[in-house]
């Protein structure tokens, strides 16, 4: 088996720009969300894939052009700051969008809590590298912790994939040589404690 071809698989499949997609199409159909009219669930869904993907990925794109960045991996921790900094606003963005519907009061919540996840990693990388896919799975992680403990859904499945997700893209990142153990662990535990504590209380 090609492990390379593999890890790199699981590192795009579990890149932090898909996890708010696979989170916000989880929340429309195991949840309460899955009531809304199919026009509020799209809604949602675009406003996502707006500000979670299309604009940072056109962002890497402008920021490749200028030669801000090297490639679209952005491994070197000194050229994240840029993208980092956008990722932080566009995902207030989506949080102050998505405010408008007053009823997704916990879709908002975990918007604010990954523009905080973002904010985190822009605050090490200015000293240290961090994984931010593994910051992006421990925050999904936390927000299905959080409602597992909140009872919103069944989120008992969802949950354990997501667990053995993040083993298998720490795996994954560690056998492509990009992290070591301790900036794969910090991300996972960065990446959930802050997302916890950002949508218990903000």
């Amino acid at each position: 088996m090609n492990y390379t071809k593999l890890s790199n698989g699981i590192s795009w499949v579990l890149h932090p720009f898909v996890l708010p997609v696979y989170m916000i199409v989880l929340l429309l159909t195991a949840t309460t969300f899955a009531l809304y009219p199919a026009n509020v669930k799209f809604y949602l869904l675009w406003v996502v894939v707006l500000y979670a993907v299309i604009i940072p990925v056109l962002a890497l794109g402008v920021l490749r052009s200028l030669g801000r960045i090297s490639d679209f991996r952005v491994d070197d921790r000194r050229e994240r700051l840029l993208p980092l900094l956008v990722g932080t606003v566009c995902y207030v963005l989506c949080a102050v969008t998505i405010s408008k519907i007053p009823s997704v009061v916990f879709l908002r919540k975990f918007m604010v809590a990954a523009a905080c996840c973002e904010a985190m990693c822009f605050a090490v990388s200015l000293r240290w590298k961090i994984s931010l896919h593994l910051t992006g799975m421990g925050a999904a992680v936390a927000l299905l912790v959080v409602m597992n403990v909140a009872g919103v859904g069944h989120m008992l499945l969802p949950l354990t994939i997501a667990l053995l997700g993040a083993g298998a893209l720490a795996s994954a990142r560690l056998y492509l040589g990009c992290h070591n153990g301790r900036q794969v662990l910090a991300g996972f535990g960065g990446g959930f404690v802050v997302a916890t504590l950002a949508m218990l209380f903000l």
